[in-house]
């Protein structure tokens, strides 16, 4: 291991479709890098081959880049983290060799990381929050609710037993024409429109959420209306995204709510990729208020899958010595605990 008055973590995310490199140096993130896959708007979600093969094309660039910006020469680096999973398998692997291939010609260790705990963790990296914190992660593949006592040992109290709310806003707004992604399109129609169409939240036990019964009766709704009147959706469609944007939420918060209150929980946390949708933040921060619950939030720029929040971890983990072995795999399933 090289001998360095800094700890320096270079930080590598490839679980999905957005190649992301990061350097975070004594726990601040100097330069968090992100290419985004845009081919994949083409086919109206993610092709896990296309994936793979641009994070190929992208990863060294994206890495000698950041060591630019970053003012830091490769001999300086005292760890790589990475992604091991949950993720596609394809995309994983290529993040995952890549930050072997670093460790092996400088010697240096290698720090393998949850993707889902970091998104989590992305809380820590600009603020100190109270413990315990109940931390709501919502993404395109996970919804799970977290909770993360003083000595930060994380406990899964509940989660999606089928789509994630992110893979909601996306099926919903593909029945209504909008872009892959569709979320923040949605998110930004459902600013200009009222939530005036109902459809019913699902019913779950306990803190768990299932999201996959509001797509069909989205579609079923749609197509009644649609017999009516071929151009419904193009004339209601910033209400229809304020509504289904409302009832996500609702399924979302309502649940976050029973969880703050059973456990007697003060502080409030949301990350992943669509903790940066307004409307849930908007709300959130209302109950938060109600509640006298202090609420945390992550940067938009951490919100998404990104290399920063992986770096930081990564920089916990170094401190510990919790190092992985350069013989590991990756995980397309990789549980939070």
């Amino acid at each position: 291991m090289n001998a360095v008055s800094k700890i320096t973590i270079l930080g590598i995310e490839t679980s999905c479709d957005d190649t992301s490199v990061a350097i975070v140096q004594d726990g601040s993130v100097l330069v968090n890098l992100i290419s985004s896959q845009w081919i994949h708007q083409k086919y109206g979600g993610v092709v896990p081959e296309y994936a793979s093969r641009f994070h190929l094309e992208s990863i060294v660039d994206l890495y000698e880049m950041a060591l630019e910006k970053a003012g830091i020469e490769p001999g300086e680096l005292s760890a790589v983290a990475v992604t091991r999973g949950p993720g596609l398998l394809g995309s994983l692997m290529v993040g995952l060799t890549f930050a072997k291939s670093i460790c092996l010609s400088l010697d240096i260790p290698l720090i393998e990381v949850n993707h889902l705990q970091a998104h989590a963790y992305s809380l820590f990296i600009e603020q100190q929050p109270v413990f315990p914190l109940l931390c709501l992660t919502v993404s395109g593949g996970h919804t799970q609710l977290l909770h993360i006592s003083e000595d930060h040992e994380i406990r899964l109290i509940g989660q999606t037993v089928d789509d994630a709310a992110g893979e909601a806003f996306d099926k919903t707004g593909k029945l209504l024409g909008l872009p892959y992604p569709a979320g923040p399109e949605m998110d930004k129609l459902a600013k200009k429109g009222q939530a005036v169409f109902s459809f019913p939240p699902a019913q779950m036990p306990d803190y768990q959420y299932s999201f996959s019964g509001l797509k069909t009766a989205v579609l079923y709704f749609l197509q009644n209306q649609l017999k009516q009147d071929p151009e419904f959706i193009n004339s209601n469609l910033e209400d229809l995204c304020a509504s289904v944007q409302k009832v996500i939420i609702g399924m979302l918060l309502n649940k976050l709510k029973k969880a703050a209150i059973d456990l007697k929980v003060k502080s409030i946390g949301i990350a992943g990729g669509v903790s940066a949708n307004s409307g849930l933040r908007s709300e959130l921060q209302d109950l938060c208020t109600k509640h006298e619950w202090k609420l945390y939030l992550p940067s938009i720029a951490y919100c998404t899958d990104n290399a920063g929040m992986i770096a930081h971890l990564g920089y916990s983990k170094y401190k510990r010595g919790a190092f992985s072995d350069l013989g590991i795999n990756a995980l397309a399933r990789y549980p939070i605990v």
